[in-house]
């Protein structure tokens, strides 16, 4: 296997189904789809069984303990050769995977991730609330923070960590960014 994507979610079925028929759409079809349901009261199990038979596609329901432990949960569980950690409201372009593993085969890396892209479709608007959401000023608890923030901290969802690397002082993995 060489994908795990791993989705967290809570209350988002409606998500969920998007993201899932986008990856019905992928021309790379060597992955594995984790979907980490954290405790909600809007389950997607019903959505995730529409897709069971096209998709390689593995429901778990565990309670609520926030989106990372669950994503830690899903790792657990994985069995790819990369960890790709997406959120519900993710839906991806044809040929997305293709393009990672294009590029993974001409750089190889142990972490990746790029700048999040507001779709063509949006208004003016839209790209600006994309963009007050996603971009580096305000990420890593800015949005509604009530304590002092000192220091960035980075999200951990849409990127990618390769599932087995070794972390020491003389050889860090290798880590690239890149707009896919």
């Amino acid at each position: 296997m060489k994908y795990s994507i791993i989705v967290p979610v809570f209350n988002r079925p409606d998500e969920v189904d998007e993201l899932l028929s986008s990856l019905l759409n992928q021309t790379f079809t060597d992955f594995e789809v984790l979907i980490v349901e954290d405790g909600s009261q809007k389950p997607c199990d019903k959505i995730c069984s529409k897709y069971a038979d096209r998709l390689d596609l593995h429901y778990f329901m565990k309670p609520n303990s926030g989106p990372g432990q669950s994503r830690n949960y899903g790792a657990e569980r994985a069995k790819g050769e990369y960890l790709l950690i997406l959120d519900s409201d993710v839906v991806l372009p044809k040929g997305y995977l293709n393009a990672i593993e294009e590029e993974l085969n001409r750089e190889p890396a142990d972490a990746f991730g790029g700048p999040d892209a507001a779709h063509e479709s949006f208004t003016d608007t839209q790209k600006a609330i994309s963009y007050s959401m996603t971009s580096f000023f305000t990420t890593g608890g800015i949005r509604g923070g009530k304590k002092k923030l000192d220091k960035f901290y980075p999200r951990s969802f849409n990127m990618a960590y390769a599932a087995m690397f070794i972390w020491n002082s003389k050889d860090f993995p290798r880590c690239v960014s890149a707009k896919i």
